[in-house]
Order: C-alpha cells, then structure tokens, then sequence
C-alpha cells in the first residue's frame, strides 16, 4: 500500500475488531493487524486495540469507552457489517453516533464494487461522536486495505473540521 505523505498532527487511532472467534482466542485478528499497519505507515499513534464478541450491547460500551474515556481521534472498526445472524456493529456504531457521515461508507463501497459485486452487502457506516470520527471497516484483512486506501486522504481533513481547528495540521487535497 501506498504511504500517502501528509503533514498532520498526531492522529491517535483506536482499533476495535468485533468477532466471536477472535474474541475467544480462536482465529487470529487478521484485520485488526491490517488497520495498526496501515495507520502506522501513515505516522499515526495506535493508541488502543480491542477485540470483542459480536455484541451489539458490548460493541456500544467499548466504542462509548474509547470516544469518551479514551479520547481516540479516529476509531477503525472491523468485522461485524455483513448480513450473518450475528452482525452488529453498524446498528452499534449507530446507536452511539451524534452525526452519520454518509460519504465515507458510500466512497469505500463504491470503490471496492470495483473489485467485488459482494460490496453491495455492506451495512458498514461511518459517523462521528464528540471529536472522533468512528468508521466500520470490514472483516477481510483484503478489503480492510482496499478501504482504508480509499479513505486515508481525508481523514486529516475530516479532524481538523470536526475539532473546528482548521489549521496546517493537514491538507486538503484538491
């Protein structure tokens, strides 16, 4: 993956992967992995990371956890926004959510129907709760790095808006 070069102030990430498996030891958290190499090639501070059983209720508390105790910038969530019986984390993201951020979600899915018609079935969304911007990503370690590819060169921007400090912490492409 590309490193995209942005001067930006220190964005502090936290990583919440939801799945059943990962949570109970079984399968290693391959796309949680994924997101803390991607957010550190980009000079990002991985300031948490988290693995918890597909729960909504859990997912809520944890996300509430890291917004309003933690104070991360940007939460990358994984795993969790399909169709399976036990796929909460986009009915969680919401219920804790101030403000839905539509684009995001729609600019990954368009980007990746590129490269998969199994696309369309993501419910990820995005929004944003106080200062920190929450994003669900997917569950594949694959299209967690084809989106966050997609996203990467406006997270800076989308910050500085949210924290109402447009400064030189980052740039705009244009």
């Amino acid at each position: 993956m590309e490193v995209i070069q942005q001067d930006v102030c220190k964005i502090q990430v936290a990583i919440l992967t939801a799945s059943d498996r990962s949570a109970r030891g079984e399968r290693e958290d391959l796309s949680g992995k994924v997101i803390e190499e991607v957010a550190k090639s980009n000079g990002w501070e991985v300031a948490y990371y988290g693995i918890v059983p597909d729960e909504k209720e859990t997912i809520k508390a944890e996300l509430v956890k890291i917004v309003d105790k933690l104070k991360a910038d940007l939460i990358l969530t994984t795993g969790g926004t399909g169709l399976a019986p036990r796929d909460f984390t986009p009915e969680a993201t919401l219920e804790i959510i101030h403000k839905e951020v539509p684009g995001i979600a729609e600019a990954m899915r368009m980007e990746s129907l590129k490269k998969t018609p199994h696309a369309m079935l993501s419910r990820a969304v995005c929004g944003v709760r106080g200062k920190a911007l929450i994003v669900n990503l997917p569950g594949s370690p694959r299209a967690v790095r084809e989106c966050l590819e997609v996203i990467i060169p406006v997270i800076p921007h989308a910050l500085e808006l949210m924290q109402g400090e447009v400064s030189d912490c980052g740039t705009t492409p244009r």
